[in-house]
């Protein structure tokens, strides 16, 4: 068996025209439904206090812990009844194109693999853990089901801008690795850090990384780390705020971004508003902050 097929049993799966694929539910093993529960087990003792409310909640009514990997048909009836977003299962990473269509038609792309036992706690690419475990539960909340569907839209047009690299970082530092504050503190919502035991914990308790107020522009000009914790984290206020500053014509945002330099991922810059200001120690233990 080859690496690909041991790290992804949908490899050579076939592809639809939109790059779905059948996830023949029957033919998981129970060694990969015992894997899921096992990774839900574990974030399940992780995340609550440190989740946010709506993801904790929609967990459950999504009933992601009856046991085993979600069959994405029965899931997507629970879901679509919520806010009409299904869940389409497909083999890995698709073309971006085709990721955003499926985005603005509210339908979400979830690979279908589950994660090899030596990579349980690391994944370079999102498996169903990741996707489903980590994305699905807030596109039961309305709000946060709008603005999914507004980026894929909006993601039509950077393409056809090539300014995608600008918009990538938007859904990086937020459906991917986003905090939000809440009276009760700040707490997740980016399923990159829901779906990890570790940086759910780093992002929100230890000392090394920055957690700076949303800005839009701001976000657009930085970096990010793809194989590491962050270092910084960008803070929503709520969901209202998010889909109010995304739902626009970001076509003046891209031309001003056309003039203005990047930022490092580690970088503080005047007018930032600093919610707590990290001492990068995780990252210059590493030598990945100046």
């Amino acid at each position: 068996m080859t690496e690909a097929l041991e790290k992804n049993r949908y490899a050579h799966a076939r592809r639809n025209a939109d790059w779905t694929i059948d996830q023949d539910w029957p033919s998981y093993t129970p060694e990969e439904h015992d894997r899921w529960n096992r990774l839900y087990a574990r974030q399940a003792k992780v995340l609550p206090g440190r989740a946010c409310e709506a993801f904790l909640a929609a967990k459950q009514k999504l009933e992601l812990s009856r046991g085993g990997i979600p069959d994405f048909a029965e899931l997507s009836e629970r879901l679509s009844g919520l806010t009409g977003w299904r869940v389409v299962p497909v083999a890995g990473l698709i073309p971006d194109d085709a990721f955003f269509d499926h985005l603005a038609n509210r339908r979400f792309p979830a690979g279908a693999f589950i994660r090899p036992e030596h990579e349980l706690d690391y994944l370079s690419e999102p498996d169903v853990f990741h996707d489903v475990f980590g994305h699905v539960p807030l596109l039961a909340d309305p709000v946060y089901a709008q603005f999914l569907e507004a980026y894929g839209k909006g993601g039509q047009r950077a393409l056809h801008r090539n300014q995608l690299h600008n918009l990538a970082r938007l859904y990086w530092y937020t459906v991917e690795f986003g905090l939000i504050a809440t009276p009760e503190g700040l707490r997740i919502f980016g399923a990159g850090i829901l779906s990890s035991p570790g940086e759910s914990v780093f992002a929100l308790e230890d000392s090394s990384p920055n957690r700076v107020a949303f800005d839009l522009e701001r976000i657009m000009q930085t970096k990010y780390i793809i194989s590491d914790y962050q270092q910084t984290y960008f803070v929503i206020e709520n969901f209202e705020q998010l889909l109010q500053e995304c739902y626009q014509d970001f076509g003046a945002l891209y031309d001003d971004l056309l003039t203005q330099p990047d930022i490092e991922p580690h970088q503080l810059r005047p007018g930032d508003r600093i919610l707590t200001r990290g001492d990068l120690h995780y990252f210059r233990a590493k030598g990945l902050a100046a």
